[in-house]
């Protein structure tokens, strides 16, 4: 019976140590390197997934980075980027940022994320053709309306 405890707990011991979640442990949200920032919405972990896929295809292509690293540049824009839709005043009914009526990349990374998604969106159909889809139609959300301060 000892045996069986101890191999038991040398198990869960290395099935952490794996990086493999434990079954009574919660699915932990997913978090862009270095901002500190979390998704707990479906949607919005989805938006950071496509985020992530462009940038790594825009610093492969532009500034050879392999193996999933990013150069500085682009993992300084990404923690940006991950802080800027943690941040969204929309929440889950954001539309795409092409769409949406407020602005809240600076204008230096506003235009580091055209010239990401101008090089990196025909080239998402080849490598992930579901979030490009899903990012496609993300592209007919309707815009909602805003409010000056919800408290009013």
């Amino acid at each position: 019976m000892r045996i069986k405890a101890a191999r038991t707990r040398v198990c869960e011991a290395e099935r952490v140590n794996a990086g493999v979640p434990s079954l009574t442990a919660p699915t932990p949200a997913v978090e862009p390197a270095g901002a500190g920032v979390f998704f707990a919405d479906r949607r919005l972990r989805r938006e950071w997934r496509t985020m992530t896929a462009m940038v790594e295809i825009y610093c492969r292509g532009r500034h050879g980075a392999r193996g999933g690293a990013l150069c500085p540049e682009c993992a300084d824009f990404l923690t940006y980027a991950g802080q800027r839709l943690q941040r969204c005043r929309f929440g889950s009914a954001k539309p795409t940022c092409a769409r949406c009526p407020v602005h809240c990349y600076n204008k230096t990374r506003r235009e580091q994320v055209k010239t990401i998604m101008r090089y990196a969106g025909p080239r998402m159909l080849w490598e992930h053709p579901w979030l490009s889809l899903r990012h496609w139609l993300d592209g007919g959300r309707k815009i909602p309306a805003l409010t000056r301060n919800p408290a009013q």
